[in-house]
């Protein structure tokens, strides 16, 4: 069977169910349901869990309030789906666990170490995150402020070295054979989203001919937040600069740096905040602002998606099945 040319899909509705790419499978997350999907040995291995939301009236779905919380909660909620789908994938993509992990289950018992694994999993990550992309930068730029008095100038210098390493990092792991393979699930993902959005019959046949990149990507979020960053680091900079005229006087100083450093750091929160507020807009309008906002997370998705082959088709179809609404159209996003 020849493959044909990807193509852009016409959207007639946009869908707030997303995913997230597997060892070997799909995580998607509907308005209702949670499911993974991975292709074990046997065949699709298809779990489902009803989502668990807060109250309507919940101050954690408050604008500004509900970015922070979905973010740490989609953290924990992937990397729970990346270590169950390592469980449910073939044995050759399955590593043998090691005496520090044998060790650990023993003396927690296995629910307890499930747990540690989690949070340890989720805290590195994060942590990882946070040191490479916001902390290491920042030290960076800080040994240029006594050459750059302009905090913009700063500011601007600390943006392009984290974008760099951002951009190094992801195009180098997207060089690597299992990435690659990942990415691949990650395109079966976006591709079989578009298919849904443009009210065509999930097939294979439909999904293979739609475009692997899509605007409301939940990894193209990233360089919003990268990008979103560099003003609000400027901003709140001057202002505390403004309000507090002897630290100016300590520019170029150690203590200057550590504590400009400290305080965009407490910023972050409000860095995914407000870049969750400009990506739910994005998706919920289709206009030239919002072709202007999504175009570099669109490129960027080159990067973070290949295509896939039928079989991570198949996974991408059951998983978006997996979570469709009980009442068409309450997916509507």
């Amino acid at each position: 069977m020849s493959r044909q040319t990807p193509q852009p899909c016409c959207e007639k509705f946009k869908t707030m169910i997303g995913g997230q790419a597997l060892i070997e499978g799909i995580m998607m997350r509907g308005p209702e349901k949670d499911a993974i999907v991975v292709r074990g040995k046997d065949g699709l291995e298809v779990e489902v869990k009803p989502r668990k939301l807060p109250p309507r009236r919940s101050i954690l779905r408050w604008p500004l309030i509900r970015g922070v919380v979905n973010f740490f909660d989609s953290q924990v909620v992937g990397v729970k789906a990346l270590l169950r789908s390592a469980d449910l994938s073939p044995e050759e993509y399955t590593e043998e666990p090691s005496k520090l992990d044998k060790w650990l289950e023993k003396k927690l018992g296995n629910a307890k170490f499930q747990n540690f694994l989690l949070g340890t999993a989720v805290a590195l990550g994060l942590g990882m995150s946070i040191v490479l992309f916001f902390l290491l930068p920042m030290i960076i730029s800080s040994f240029f402020d006594q050459w750059i008095t302009s905090n913009l100038g700063i500011c601007l210098l600390e943006g392009l070295i984290r974008i760099g390493i951002f951009l190094a990092y992801m195009f180098a792991i997207s060089r690597m054979k299992e990435m690659r393979r990942l990415f691949a699930y990650h395109g079966a993902e976006h591709k079989t989203i578009r298919c849904y959005e443009a009210g065509l019959p999930l097939t294979v046949e439909n999904v293979r001919r739609q475009t692997r990149l899509h605007p409301r990507c939940g990894t193209s979020f990233l360089l919003v937040i990268l990008v979103l960053s560099i003003l609000i680091f400027s901003m709140a900079s001057a202002a505390l600069l403004a309000a507090v005229p002897a630290l100016e006087a300590m520019r170029g100083s150690f203590w200057y740096r550590v504590v400009m450093i400290v305080f965009k750091l407490l910023l972050i929160p409000l860095v995914v905040a407000i870049g969750y507020e400009i990506n739910r807009w994005v998706g919920r309008h289709d206009n030239l602002l919002s072709k202007i906002l999504t175009a570099p997370g669109m490129w960027f998705q080159n990067f973070t998606t290949n295509e896939p082959d039928d079989s991570m088709i198949e996974v991408g179809i059951a998983a978006v099945q997996a979570v469709l609404p009980q009442e068409a159209g309450a997916d509507r996003w």
